[in-house]
């Protein structure tokens, strides 16, 4: 629907929704203002009560195919604004954005519901980047949060489409979720992952597992669509970062993994004289559940039943940790070994529960002083159904319960989050540094191809003029001439578009300096980066 007001044509779009089913609510007008022009010139800009404002040559009803590539018509970046769920993009800067739930904002209960299991990120990525407004996207779930990490083209929409997403997903409503959720933006979110990945948010200061669980999503988003330059680089720095500082603080010496502080657990709320005659169960012979038997063996335990749902990898642990005996058991015989185990540690991916109020009731009371089983549940979900703990005989411990084993290993490690803290700032100065530069790199790549055209035109021109008989060795003395003069000459431009942080130059000056390069030469950077934004949402919904 349009409609001419004072020399301006205002276009009103409909929702994308209103393909599918008839709606009175119409998206924010396009106002198409018909101005006369000296050059061809299509503006997106973000306007403060409108959508996205166009100012279009008069003299043509189309944008020439050399400024916006080579999309096809039914491509065109206009057509695709108005009619298709690009509608909805701003010109806002992207941002790099962190929304989930961990260990110190959310309970158990609400972070088991997110969780999303290691097979499944890959999947979860593809359906986020499906998003009308993200870009790329990347998931860390593991027992202490759940947190998705993304690149928005709107902070605002973003953050509204992934909340949506992770309650439709969960089922807690987007209200419950808004109450627990960490929701962090571009440098928080930076500075709050390099602080992940060096221990310093876990719940076990200076723990090492996460380091590796950063590790592993860089290695699942390797070729998953989505899994993109920024959020993939994010990631490697991360990395780096945690690496660096656990070399130079030597923050995780002497701390507790979770593993080791379930164990640790275990040992304060079992009787003193119970403790060297316990019978113990594993169930689970996974990552977290070879770390529990190995600090169950730094504790003196020489013996322990296994249960796992492969023997492979039991017996591999065997052979690894020798005058141990380590007996294995099916998951078939989980309840048979639970009625013969005093403390019974659960460390699995199952998503359903090993053991029920039902079946825990029907066991006989434990062997210790007290008569009363121990289970020490560190899984996400958990694996102990939380009513279990109503049972006289039964005491439940899950991965929230360790806090008061922490608490106590935590003092002497204090100064080194000071000395970690310094490290991250260095770190994040350098990561924003690398991030600014992805802004000017369009603009490089156009201006570079903008003076390449003019000189394989001047080459040409000046080559006809000389005759066919020009030998071949000329021929490439002149060519390369052309190369030499076009590279001294863009050599200047390009090096005021770096920003590595090697230099004085701020961020505001090289933008500028962007900004004027692209006034200058009409290169249309914004209008390019944002047809490009398209087109990849589009291929990739049609995937």
């Amino acid at each position: 629907m349009a409609a001419t007001v004072g020399g301006f044509t205002t276009c009103f779009t409909r929702s994308s929704a209103e393909s599918v089913a008839p709606s009175t609510s119409y998206s924010a007008p396009v106002r198409v203002f018909v101005k006369p022009s000296k050059t061809k010139r299509l503006v997106l800009q973000r306007g403060a009560s409108w959508g996205l404002r166009c100012e279009i040559d008069p003299n043509t009803a189309s944008v020439r195919s050399s400024q916006i590539g080579s999309i096809p018509p039914a491509l065109s970046a206009l057509e695709l604004l108005k009619t298709s769920s690009a509608d909805r993009y701003t010109r806002e800067r992207s941002s790099i954005v962190v929304i989930g739930l961990n260990v110190h904002t959310a309970p158990v209960e609400l972070r088991e519901k997110l969780a999303i299991p290691e097979a499944q990120w890959s999947h979860a990525i593809g359906e986020l980047c499906g998003l009308n407004h993200i870009e790329e996207a990347a998931v860390l779930s593991t027992c202490n949060r759940i947190e998705i990490y993304v690149v928005a083209l709107s902070q605002h929409r973003g953050v509204k489409e992934v909340t949506e997403w992770m309650s439709t997903r969960s089922g807690i409503p987007v209200s419950e979720l808004c109450k627990h959720r960490v929701l962090l933006y571009n440098k928080d979110a930076t500075q709050h992952l390099f602080e992940v990945s060096a221990g310093l948010d876990s719940l076990v200061l200076g723990e090492g597992q996460i380091l590796a669980q950063v590790k592993h999503v860089v290695k699942t988003g390797q070729g998953v669509a989505g899994f993109d330059r920024k959020i993939s680089g994010l990631f490697k720095h991360a990395i780096s970062v945690g690496k660096r500082v656990r070399t130079e603080t030597n923050i995780s010496s002497g701390s507790v993994s979770v593993s080791s502080a379930a164990v640790e657990l275990a040992q304060k709320k079992l009787p003193e004289s119970s403790y060297g005659t316990a019978k113990l169960l594993v169930v689970g012979a996974g990552k977290m559940g070879k770390l529990v038997i190995k600090h169950l063996i730094a504790k003196g335990c020489r013996n322990m039943v296994v249960v796992n749902r492969t023997q492979d990898g039991v017996d591999s642990l065997s052979k690894e940790l020798k005058d141990v005996e380590i007996i294995y058991k099916p998951l078939s015989e989980i309840l048979v070994c639970a009625a013969e185990s005093d403390v019974i540690f659960t460390c699995t991916a199952s998503k359903t529960l090993l053991f029920t109020k039902e079946h825990v009731a029907m066991l006989p009371p434990a062997r210790t002083e007290t008569g009363r089983r121990l289970f020490v549940d560190i899984s996400v979900p958990r694996n102990v159904e939380p009513c279990v703990s109503e049972l006289e005989t039964v005491s439940v411990f899950n991965v929230d319960d360790l806090k008061e084993v922490v608490a106590a290993n935590k003092e002497d490690r204090l100064q080194k989050v000071q000395e970690a803290q310094s490290i991250i700032a260095e770190e994040l100065n350098k990561f924003d540094a690398w991030k600014d530069s992805l802004e000017t790199v369009p603009t490089i790549k156009k201006f570079r191809a903008y003076v390449e055209r003019i000189r394989a035109s001047e080459l040409d021109k000046c080559l006809s003029k000389m005759g066919e008989d020009i030998p071949k060795k000329k021929k490439v003395a002149i060519n390369d001439l052309s190369l030499g003069i076009a590279n001294k000459l863009l050599h200047g431009p390009i090096q005021h578009l770096r920003c590595d942080g090697s230099d004085s130059r701020t961020l505001d000056e090289i933008l500028q300096n962007m900004y004027a390069i692209n006034r200058m030469f009409d290169l249309e950077t914004d209008l390019s980066v944002l047809e490009e934004k398209i087109r990849a949402k589009v291929e990739r919904g049609q995937k």
